[in-house]
């Protein structure tokens, strides 16, 4: 070939490949179902990459594109395919391998089989650092502008959704954002005090570790932006080195080569500052600078928001919390753990409540229940609820009396509030469990073996609604027994723990029934298992949970003793006591004197609900010597004695009939009260002592 000058001469016509040669373009060939991408020696020599850098993938050429660059233009190849263009071009910022940045414009050529699906990309890749002007001046800056814009719409719309200051920084560490601001490292302070406590970074291995603490004096670009309330704009590498000495050792090993750090002004003072690093060189223009305060702008309103949403939440549930138990007090022969999880969707405090009343004797009250509504009101209610039933729990009222008196109390309130309640009466001697409930949902017990069942309780209507016409109780609550086996656990809750977003109730029971059913035996573990139904985040209503397991080894002997209240007025207590008595003395293998036995603690109990004022108490228990002890305790002095009753007198038998059918009785004496008592001897024993 002939030379002209230092120039080669070339022949006429040029050939395609000189051409291209001549002006700095290269062509690639890239296989979309594969995945490889052949590049051409000029392509190669415009990426200033060598042959044995380059691994034949897309992937080879992001080392010389900036992050958001890399990405602008695979939106732009993802959009034509989708669109079914054949044609896409973009021009990029590119790096040369000394780090000086340069123009690269790239056109591809999409080949597509007979069905339309594309599976080859033909194109040019020309180095476009020599063209008029700024390359691609007007469409890339549209481009630019627009991309910024909508980065900064999205960004603040997303963050309107923010509820707390972790939602903030979540959206503010998304990778794609930062690429998308053409960022690597978002630093996230927030004002405490006279110091910045730096709560977030951005991308792992990219941010500044600055220190966690730093005063709003100190000189740092972020204190510096907090203390006079305008962004901070570092264009170049010695700008860092040079105006904030502390912060260069951090930045010296790093790429980054400018920054900027808005404040972030809430109501006219500043909440804190938010700082972002680049890798990038030069000035903002006047337009990214208006684009990065407007997006500081909307990031302050998220962060106050957030912050406000969560110490008004605080405040809340630290006035709700002070408004339950301050402890849950030790009971004997029950292991006792409750839970108060508050709504996490809503800032007002919420009316569920649970509480635990020792009543002496061997018995324990446990509530739980949900005043209607979520504010301060709600919770004024509940305090004022939670303490009343209480006290007439401590009284001694029957659990239906309790729960009827709870509701006038909420009706005389006059706060057109009403709430859902259920209380228990637990006798952990005997294990008989007394409920009642006022439109709440079910409790649930697991037995010793590991089954579960749902117990439906008779209901009432929530407290504080006008009554119905009262029921055989009179108190328009009725009471549901049975009994609580050692071993066994009774599990209370408000519906907060059984909503489930998109489902009813019954689903939320299952999945707590299957939870509890499979969950652990120890109370405080179960609990917390029950309480990851719904998470740390919670839902939309807060919720209360107790959970009481009987102490004991699970037996089915039923061998414990029992202990049954009586109390004027319940006309159910008698015939569970009948009831339970029979279950016991078979269970302690005296079937054949169950009627005999069941007839004379009939007798006692009679005699103390009719004679004396203030019931009684019933005992049932086997004696060191194998017999079976009936005691009632009451509260008068008047002892007991046997009289003749005439043929037509309707009293006096009472005793003679238990002197017939016990082994022996007697009455002592009870501190302000009496105990009659009387003892059988089951009739194996009997047979075996007239056998001898």
């Amino acid at each position: 070939m002939a030379h002209r000058g230092d120039n080669p001469e070339v022949d006429w016509p040029a050939r395609p490949d000189t051409s291209l040669a001549l002006n700095r373009m290269g062509t690639f060939d890239w296989d979309l179902d594969s995945g490889r991408m052949h590049l051409d020696p000029t392509a190669l020599e415009v990426l200033d990459l060598r042959p044995d850098e380059y691994a034949g993938t897309p992937d080879g050429l992001r080392s010389r594109l900036a992050p958001a660059e890399a990405a602008r233009l695979d939106a732009r190849v993802a959009q034509a395919i989708k669109d079914g263009r054949s044609h896409y071009g973009a021009y990029v910022r590119s790096r040369r391998r000394d780090g000086s940045p340069t123009w690269t414009h790239i056109q591809g050529h999409i080949l597509r089989d007979p069905r339309g699906r594309p599976y080859r990309v033909i194109g040019i890749l020309r180095d476009a650092a020599h063209d008029p002007e700024e390359p691609g001046a007007g469409g890339e800056q549209d481009e630019g502008r627009r991309r910024m814009t909508g980065v900064v719409e999205r960004t603040t719309a997303i963050l309107a959704h923010a509820r707390t200051v972790n939602d903030v920084t979540d959206v503010l560490k998304d990778p794609q954002a930062l690429g998308h601001l053409g960022a690597v490292s978002v630093m996230l302070g927030i004002v405490d005090g006279a110091r910045i406590h730096l709560v977030a970074e951005g991308q792992l291995g990219s941010y500044v570790p600055e220190i966690e603490y730093t005063r709003i004096d100190a000189q740092f670009p972020m204190s510096r932006a907090v203390r006079t309330m305008q962004p901070v704009f570092l264009v170049s590498r010695d700008e860092f080195e040079t105006g904030y000495p502390l912060l260069w050792p951090y930045i010296e090993p790093l790429s980054v080569r400018s920054g900027v750090y808005l404040p972030l002004i809430a109501q006219g003072r500043p909440i804190g500052a938010l700082g972002l690093l680049y890798k990038r060189d030069g000035d903002f223009t006047a337009e990214e600078r208006n684009l990065l305060m407007a997006l500081g702008s909307g990031v302050a309103q998220s962060l106050q928001r957030a912050m406000l949403f969560e110490q008004e939440h605080d405040l809340a549930e630290g006035l709700q919390r002070a408004m339950l138990p301050r402890r849950i007090p030790e009971v004997p022969g029950a292991l006792i753990a409750v839970r108060y999880r508050s709504a996490r969707m809503g800032r007002d405090i919420g009316g569920d409540w649970y509480d635990v009343v020792p009543l002496g004797d061997g018995r324990v009250g446990v509530m739980i229940g949900d005043v209607e509504g979520h504010d301060t009101d709600a919770a004024a209610v509940m305090g004022q609820l939670r303490i009343v039933l209480r006290a007439y729990a401590v009284e001694g009222h029957t659990p239906g009396a309790a729960m009827a008196r709870a509701s006038a109390f909420l009706r005389e309130l006059e706060t057109e509030r009403f709430a859902t309640c259920t209380y228990a009466q637990v006798d952990l001697s005997s294990g008989i469990l007394q409920m009642v409930r006022a439109g709440h949902i079910d409790p649930v017990v697991r037995r010793g073996d590991g089954s579960c069942h749902r117990i439906q309780v008779a209901g009432g209507l929530p407290l504080g609604l006008p009554p119905r016409e009262p029921g055989p109780t009179g108190s328009g609550y009725p009471v549901t027994s049975l009994e609580l086996h050692p071993g066994d656990t009774l599990v209370l809750c408000t519906d907060g723990l059984i909503e489930r977003p998109g489902s009813d109730h019954d689903t939320g029971m299952e999945e707590l029934m299957a939870a509890v059913r499979g969950g652990p035996v120890d109370v405080e573990d179960l609990a917390d298992a029950l309480c990851d139904l719904v998470g740390d985040a919670g839902g939309g209503d807060d919720m209360a949970l107790l959970v009481l397991r009987r102490r004991g080894t699970p037996n089915g002997s039923g061998g414990g003793p029992l202990r049954q209240r009586l109390d004027p007025g319940d006309t159910h207590a008698p015939g569970l006591a009948r009831h339970l008595i029979r279950a016991a003395v078979a269970a302690w293998g005296a079937r054949e004197r169950a009627d005999e036995i069941e007839l004379a603690a009939d007798e006692l109990m009679t005699n103390a609900l009719v004679h004396t004022d203030g019931g009684g108490n019933l005992s049932l228990r086997l004696t060191a010597q194998g017999r079976i002890r009936v005691e009632v305790e009451d509260t008068s002095s008047a002892l007991p004695r046997l009289r003749e009753a005439g043929d037509w007198a309707v009293s006096g038998r009472g005793l003679m009939l238990v002197q017939q059918l016990a082994d022996s009785w007697g009455v002592e004496p009870r501190g302000g009260g009496k105990s009659v008592w009387c003892e059988f001897a089951p009739a194996v024993a009997g047979e075996a002592a007239g056998a001898g």
